[in-house]
């Protein structure tokens, strides 16, 4: 271990940056140590502070610390102050409208201006809208991506689908509800209709909605009229395996250097997923 790396785990004193998961609607997953810390905090900064408002009063805990307004606009301008703070001995909480500070929210900055000063960083986990969205998908979760959110403009939004045509994971992201129905409709255009997704909507609320289906009925039902948070979930790209008589020819090859024709066949079926027998028959015919 480093000397810097054992001086910083190592150090006692000090203040202390909190990332607090806040609940994605329902405030009953709020933590204990969600409330202790939001009770406590010397400094509590907000994504917004008349949500911070809502969510400490349905909690019935009273902020005694300074709250201070964190959203994008000024997380920049926020920062010098709050470190500051930080190494005066100050404890900062930082929350966000729902979810987990820092991913897709305010928060990173601040974390790296935090380490870049030898304060340490701590997480209170929770709720997280990508990790619920996964979950009850019903796709893969061996594998996955977060992408955070789509792009907005055409050309940017045809690229990014195009990057993800063949992603062998599962992808996650967020899109506005306002989005949402041009997003599905490129996607299908450019990953095709077939192409398996999940549209999860107002996730742990009262009117929490998820719909499974293809990229082309979820573009369907995306109308104007669709409200609140959105995360999407689009199933990982189906690679389809190869016909035998196209990897013929790569057969011939290997044989041609010395190979059995049956050892060569299975070689190259065993790494493209052909059975063996149908590609050495292939290969027979294509030889004459």
């Amino acid at each position: 271990m480093s000397e810097d790396l054992s001086r910083r785990s190592a150090r006692p004193e000090g203040g202390v940056l909190l990332l607090a998961a806040t609940p994605l609607g329902d405030p009953g997953d709020a933590s204990q140590r969600l409330k202790d810390a939001l009770a406590t905090a010397d400094v509590v900064a907000a994504e917004d502070t008349r949500r911070l408002g809502r969510l400490t009063a349905a909690l019935g805990v009273t902020v005694t610390g300074r709250k201070v307004s964190f959203y994008e606009d000024v997380e920049r301008a926020r920062i010098p102050r709050l470190v500051e703070d930080l190494q005066g001995g100050a404890t900062v909480l930082v929350v966000t409208d729902a979810g987990m500070p820092a991913v897709s929210d305010p928060g990173f900055r601040l974390v790296a201006a935090a380490v870049e000063a030898d304060v340490p960083v701590r997480c209170l986990p929770g709720p997280s809208a990508v990790l619920a969205a996964l979950a009850v998908s019903g796709l893969p979760t061996d594998r996955f991506c977060f992408e955070g959110f789509a792009p907005r403009t055409d050309h940017k939004r045809d690229q990014w689908f195009t990057e993800l045509a063949d992603e062998p994971r599962t992808v996650v992201f967020f899109e506005s509800p306002r989005r949402l129905g041009k997003t599905l409709q490129v996607a299908a255009r450019v990953l095709g209709p077939d192409r398996r997704a999940v549209v999860c909507r107002e996730l742990t609320k009262t009117h929490e909605e998820v719909l499974r289906g293809t990229l082309g009925e979820l573009a369907a039902w995306a109308g104007p009229d669709v409200l609140g948070e959105i995360t999407v979930v689009l199933g990982p790209a189906v690679r389809k395996a190869p016909e035998p008589d196209d990897l013929a020819a790569e057969v011939l090859a290997l044989a041609a250097d010395g190979r059995r024709l049956k050892d060569a066949a299975k070689e190259v079926g065993t790494a493209h997923g052909v059975p063996t027998n149908a590609l050495y028959e292939s290969a027979l015919r294509l030889r004459g």
